[in-house]
């Protein structure tokens, strides 16, 4: 029997006010957000492979395993923020604050999702990667989801569960260049400060009318969180420029990654002045969406190209 959850939304939008459409249900799984995860926990598996080993077969269920725990845990995110959701601006017009998606569905459907992804992981795949997934889908629930509402470190937590995708992949290739595996952890983890930190200012209001204990909501002149961020993304940076240092890349990949991380902490140096937070914790976050994929598109070249 799927548990009843209070919904503080029901004045927000009576159910029914138009039918569910397919649209509703891809939206719990939170499609762009999964497809990061999807992308960072291949980008493990195929710069951990050798470089003359390719199976197109177990890249796929790879992906697909990914993706089903990672729509999963979406959509149980969403389920138990309903309540939460339905008091931000930002996030008032969901499927489940409206009604659209009523709340038994989401759970189903969450579960049905994550189940499945650790199944196809475990099966298609190896029981190293499975877990690795099963232990997100923990993280990410039952330790980053409560703390948002009781701790400001609720980010530096939650960013553990961010950060394990990578992981999956590395264990699905056979947990091979183990440096490198928890290098890409130490760039993910990192990453997500600027990239957090910077939209939780932007919507420190909706958080503070949630009673979510941000670190935007319980330091409201914004200077702690600002040199945090600034802070973390020097080590961003420095973790960037790791897989060379270490011996896993070339000198080509260590100036790249070295210009892109200048790059995103000058973006954070400018987030510490007051008179221009509001404009760039805007540009830092776009900026963040930007320096990812690119590093880790760097990163892929140059193991395909100059693997050592």
């Amino acid at each position: 029997m799927t548990p009843a959850r209070p919904c503080a939304a029901s004045a927000a939008a009576a159910p029914g006010t138009r039918s569910t459409t397919w649209h509703d249900y891809l939206e719990l799984t939170k499609p762009r957000l999964s497809l990061m995860s999807v992308i960072t926990g291949l980008v493990g598996y195929v710069v951990a492979v050798p470089y003359t080993y390719r199976d197109w077969s177990r890249t796929g269920l790879v992906a697909l395993g990914t993706a089903l725990c990672a729509g999963g845990v979406a959509t149980l995110n969403q389920w138990m923020e309903i309540d939460t959701d339905a008091l931000m601006q930002r996030t008032a017009d969901r499927p489940l604050p409206t009604g659209r998606v009523l709340p038994g569905s989401a759970f189903v459907l969450g579960w049905g999702l994550s189940v499945a992804g650790l199944i196809v992981l475990f099966v298609g795949v190896n029981g190293q990667s499975a877990f690795l997934a099963l232990a997100t889908l923990v993280a990410y629930l039952a330790i980053y989801t409560p703390a948002k509402k009781y701790s400001r470190w609720n980010t530096e937590i939650g960013a553990i569960s961010g950060a394990l995708p990578p992981l999956i992949g590395w264990a699905a290739a056979g947990r091979t260049n183990p440096g490198l595996g928890w290098t890409l952890f130490a760039i993910l983890y990192t990453w997500q400060m600027p990239h957090f930190f910077s939209l939780a200012w932007t919507y420190r209001a909706d958080y503070r009318a949630a009673g979510m204990k941000m670190l935007s909501v319980t330091d409201p002149g914004g200077n702690r969180l600002t040199r945090r961020t600034f802070i973390w993304t020097g080590l961003l940076a420095a973790a960037g420029v790791l897989p060379t240092l270490l011996g896993y890349c070339s000198w080509y990949y260590f100036a790249g990654a070295a210009l892109l991380g200048l790059w995103i902490l000058r973006a954070a140096f400018f987030f510490l002045d007051p008179a221009r937070r509001e404009k760039e914790a805007r540009h830092l976050f776009h900026l963040s969406l930007a320096y990812l994929p690119l590093l880790l598109g760097l990163l892929m070249a140059d193991r395909m190209w100059f693997r050592l």
